[in-house]
């Protein structure tokens, strides 16, 4: 009998969550900074977003993850881009991180 769920995955240490460091809204994307973290190369992150991102921003910026000073795009799990749009007024999301594609899915979101 398994003790664990093998599917559900936390980051190092077990937190269950990441906050953001800081949220950025450029003219190109919006960018969610994640600091320098050590993760598990494949699994859930639930990321709780600092700075939400506010509804006046262009709603058709893709929006970016940085962490550990490498960006990456926020797909969504039919592998389109994630924009703005999708994550206004939203304060945490979960990420399906998959290090060995060099994807990171958009599963789900709960807004303010």
């Amino acid at each position: 009998m398994a003790c664990c769920n093998p599917i559900i995955a936390t980051n190092a240490g077990g937190i269950p969550y990441i906050q953001s460091t800081n949220t950025t809204i450029g003219t190109e994307t919006v960018n969610i900074a994640l600091g320098v973290r050590r993760i598990q190369p494949v699994g859930y992150i639930t990321i709780i977003i600092s700075d939400v991102i506010p509804a006046d921003t262009t709603a058709t910026l893709p929006v970016t993850l940085t962490l550990n000073d490498v960006t990456k795009q926020l797909t969504l799990p039919n592998g389109t881009n994630v924009t703005a749009a999708e994550l206004l007024n939203v304060s945490n999301i979960q990420v399906f991180n998959d290090r060995t594609k060099g994807l990171l899915t958009l599963v789900s979101r709960t807004t303010v």
